[in-house]
């Protein structure tokens, strides 16, 4: 079909599940904060689940076309997989500079990156489990080059090793995942946008050793961080055109908040894009024309054919009625203009 839609991944999680004010007055977590959680560890996997039952159902009502599990079972998009890895000293973390510039807690590389167990398998069988048989599914993991970035490296002493070992730990984990159902596999990377010069130097040779030998569609996320809290936008993208060589299908950027040139997809020939078009620096929900505005921005540089319609980052930090209002009239105003190209 023309123009199906997508969550980029996370989807609001409910209050009685996580404490998201604290979550909200921080920076995303890079190490575990099991405080977070307001259920009690006996029961928490059940409750990972009941959430993740009613963010498929909240997707589908919203006329969603392929689905995620709204990564209810994560403090943030990358702490999750990152701290489930051997090499890792949970016990004492490390410091690194947030994209903010802000030092933040992080994980410490102590010994070889490895990754000792699939850690989001039963996430892809849960997720296709519970979503309708005939919608696509997508599940996201964190990029390596992400990961090295928010990871302070005392075992390596060099960035290119350790964004690699990441990758080989992603690779293994991405096969797994299309092992057991999921349609799509999308790597996190907005570390490749934040810092650009270290992503050609040695971040797209981290994601190439994450995607060797995977035959799956796989994507890349790569945006100017979380509009809650990184509040100003730049004009363009620093690192983008650098991934019309790579192997990964589908490049998920932000338009809508950023007021993208558009025309910057012209540099990204043969991909497909998923395209940004919920702002998520405010809480007004858009009109469905309005999102269809955004969507008709992009048509004079792409081929029809090659666009999924998506919000311009994660619905994590949205208000829940918030959150479903913006993905409704994003489903609607892509319903608008799939109508005129029919």
């Amino acid at each position: 079909m023309l123009l199906p839609t997508s969550l980029v991944g996370s989807y609001a999680q409910p209050d009685w599940l996580i404490d998201r004010e604290a979550l909200a007055g921080r920076f995303p977590p890079r190490t575990r904060m099991q405080e977070l959680w307001r259920v009690p560890e006996q029961y928490l996997e059940q409750a990972w689940d009941d959430a993740t039952v009613y963010a498929i159902a909240e997707q589908e009502r919203a006329g969603l076309d392929i689905i995620t599990d709204g990564e209810m079972r994560r403090e943030s998009y990358s702490n999750r997989f990152a701290t489930a890895l051997d090499g890792v000293d949970l016990d004492n973390h490390g410091t690194a500079l947030d994209r903010s510039g802000e030092p933040v807690p992080v994980p410490r590389v102590s010994g070889e990156i490895r990754r000792r167990h699939a850690v989001q398998v039963r996430d892809v069988e849960f997720l296709r489990e519970h979503a309708s048989p005939e919608k696509k599914i997508k599940i996201t993991v964190p990029g390596p080059f992400t990961m090295s970035q928010q990871a302070q490296d005392d075992y390596y002493g060099d960035g290119e090793a350790l964004s690699l070992a990441y990758a080989a730990a992603v690779n293994e984990e991405i096969k797994d995942l299309f092992a057991a159902g999921a349609d799509v596999v999308q790597l996190d990377e907005p570390y490749m946008q934040a810092r650009p010069d270290k992503a050609r130097a040695y971040g797209l040779k981290a994601l190439e050793r994450a995607l060797e030998g995977v035959t799956g569609t796989t994507a890349l996320h790569i945006c100017f961080g979380y509009a809650h809290l990184i509040h100003e936008r730049p004009e363009g993208y620093s690192f983008l055109p650098e991934l019309s060589g790579s192997d990964v299908q589908q490049i998920s950027i932000e338009t809508a908040q950023s007021h993208l040139d558009t025309a910057v997809l012209e540099t990204l020939p043969g991909k497909t894009i998923i395209l940004g078009v919920l702002d998520l620096s405010t809480h007004e929900v858009e009109s469905p024309e309005v999102v269809a505005d955004r969507i008709r921005r992009a048509l004079p540089h792409i081929d029809k054919e090659r666009v999924i319609i998506a919000p311009d980052c994660g619905l994590k930090y949205l208000p829940r009625e918030v959150a479903f209002g913006k993905m409704k009239a994003m489903a609607d105003g892509a319903a608008i203009v799939r109508a005129e190209l029919a």
